[in-house]
Parts: C-alpha cells; sequence; structure tokens
C-alpha cells in the first residue's frame, strides 16, 4: 500500500488523499469494461491507498456508481471518501437529460445514494452547468446546500471542464470546493488567470481532473486528442517535446501530467480515470516518482 498523502478539504472537515481514482472507466456502457473488471479495479485502489473516489449517474448510465458500491460493500473497513454528481439525470431506458431543477437534484441524490449502497455522500458537484447557469446555482446548488445541512451531503462543488464556469459557481453559489477538468494541465493553465487565486481567497479547494487533456498527455501520437477533438498540430508538437524532456530525464510524460496540479497552492487533489487493476498500480507507482525541479522548469518552457 502506498503512503498517500492526505489533505484537508477547506472547511468540510474531510480529509482526502492527494490521488483520486474517476470511475468513468469502470463502466460497460462507452468503456466496453466489464463489471468484474470494475468493481475489481476499485478494490484494488482501496488495497493501493486511495481513498477518494469521483463518480456520477452519467458515467456508464449508473453503472460506475453501481460497481464503485459493490467494490465498498468488499471493503467496509475502508476509510474513503466519495463524490458524485447532479444535473445530468438517466431516464428512462437509458436516456440521458440536463435538468437542474431542485426536484431532480433530490431525486438524483437519493438515486445515487442507492447505487453506492451508502446512507450519505461526502461531496456531490453540479456536473457540467454551463449552459442552465442560473438553474444550475438557483435551484441545485441551492437544492445540495440543504442536503448539507440536513447531513445527507456534506459539501457542494460543481465540476466542470471550464475555468470561468467554477469561477461563477466560487463567486455565486454555496460551494465548498470545485472540480476542473482539462485547466490545470502541462498543456492548458486557464486556472491559474483567476479562478485558482480566488480559490484561495476563499479557502475553496480546486481539484484537478483530465490532467491528460483526452489523451494527449497520455501517449502524444499522430491522432490523439486534446480537448475532446483531434490535437492541432501545434499542440501534438508540444506535448511531443515534453515527452522527450521526461524521456530524457527517465521518467514518463503521463507521471509529470498526473504530477503537474499539486505544484500549485489551492489544489488538493487530482482525480485520473482508471479501468483496470494493472493501470492502478501503474498510476500508484507514477505517483510516488520523483521529478527533478530541473525537469518542471524544462516542460514550463515548453
Amino acid at each position: 500500500m502506498a503512503n498517500f498523502t492526505t489533505r484537508p478539504l477547506g472547511d468540510t472537515g474531510l480529509r482526502i488523499t492527494e490521488l483520486a481514482l474517476g470511475t468513468a472507466p469502470l463502466a460497460s456502457s462507452f468503456w466496453g469494461n466489464t463489471r468484474e473488471t470494475g468493481i475489481s479495479t476499485a478494490v484494488a485502489a482501496i488495497d493501493a491507498g486511495i481513498a477518494w473516489f469521483d463518480t456520477a449517474p452519467l458515467y456508464g448510465l449508473g453503472e460506475s456508481e453501481e460497481r464503485l458500491g459493490a467494490a465498498l460493500a468488499q471493503r467496509p473497513e475502508a476509510d474513503v471518501r466519495v463524490a458524485t454528481k447532479a444535473g445530468r439525470s438517466l431516464r428512462g431506458e437509458g436516456d440521458v437529460v440536463f435538468d437542474f431543477s431542485r426536484d431532480a437534484t433530490l431525486r438524483q441524490v437519493e438515486a445515487s445514494l442507492d447505487r453506492l449502497g451508502r446512507d450519505r455522500i461526502d461531496v456531490v458537484h453540479v456536473h457540467d452547468p454551463e449552459d442552465h447557469m442560473d438553474q444550475a446555482i438557483d435551484e441545485c446548488a441551492a437544492a445540495l446546500a440543504d442536503l448539507r445541512e440536513q447531513g445527507v451531503i456534506t459539501a457542494v462543488s460543481v465540476g466542470t471542464n471550464h475555468a470561468s464556469t467554477a469561477l461563477t459557481f466560487v463567486e455565486r453559489a454555496p460551494v465548498d470546493l470545485v472540480m476542473v477538468a482539462g485547466q490545470l494541465t502541462l498543456l492548458d493553465r486557464s486556472v491559474l488567470d483567476e479562478l485558482l487565486p480566488t480559490c484561495r481567497e476563499r479557502d475553496v479547494p480546486l481539484l484537478a481532473a483530465g490532467v491528460f487533456n483526452s489523451g494527449v498527455l497520455a501517449r502524444p501520437v499522430e491522432g490523439a486528442w486534446f480537448h475532446y477533438a483531434p490535437a492541432p498540430p501545434e499542440v501534438l508538437d508540444r506535448a511531443r517535446r515534453m515527452d522527450a524532456v521526461c524521456r530524457e530525464a527517465g521518467i514518463d510524460l503521463r507521471t509529470a501530467a498526473m504530477r503537474f496540479p499539486m505544484r500549485f497552492d489551492g489544489v488538493a487533489a487530482v482525480v485520473v480515470g482508471m479501468a483496470d487493476p494493472d493501470e492502478v498500480a501503474a498510476n500508484v507507482a507514477a505517483w510516488t516518482t520523483p521529478i527533478d525541479d530541473s525537469v518542471w522548469a524544462a516542460l514550463d518552457a515548453i
């Protein structure tokens, strides 16, 4: 088991490991994972010392929550923290809709509790609210704040791909933390402009997800994706030059990409999706690999 550093999650009273398991790859839908492998992946993460899990109803249309719940049931003694999301609802036979209404939020949290097999949830993120900001703040986040007061959840957050969205929530909504994907990476440092300084001022922790920028920082090869689309030539070239720096230093680009966000004060954890126990073992090993300051300086220059 790795000796992971734990950090306080702002004023929530929660402590989390710096590395979190993102559970989207546990699902069969889109990811093609089996239920057995999904469950064993989460169990392997627990056994490796990861105590922070991020899931959502959207991931596998409920599969990831259910499989994470099954894994937690196999390790009932484990002291773990679980985050899920609200705002992207499941309806009927796998239909996904955006619904940030108060009633939908309460139904979603109740359904998540059932799939996870838990009586409370540590964190609930408002999920991708960009096109529904007023309702997401006035109804969804407000409903989550009420559930926080009732003790059903511990903390309210927003999970988004846009630093500007997270900034709006920090300024207007009752959030305890924020999670931003793809915007605190070796290639995209958008959160440093305004969001992270504001979070620091208000003691709102930031979680960094999407650290591989859709894949180009995992494998910078022709056809790699960046921000959910094929990587432009200039971006691919930068990723390849970063890869060369890492290789010369004897480390993997994935290792640097995973570790990069933790260089910044105010970042509480990095969320990384993992699909099987071997990937868990590789990421845990990468997390403990030392990286010299000269490597960071060379990467920063690119």
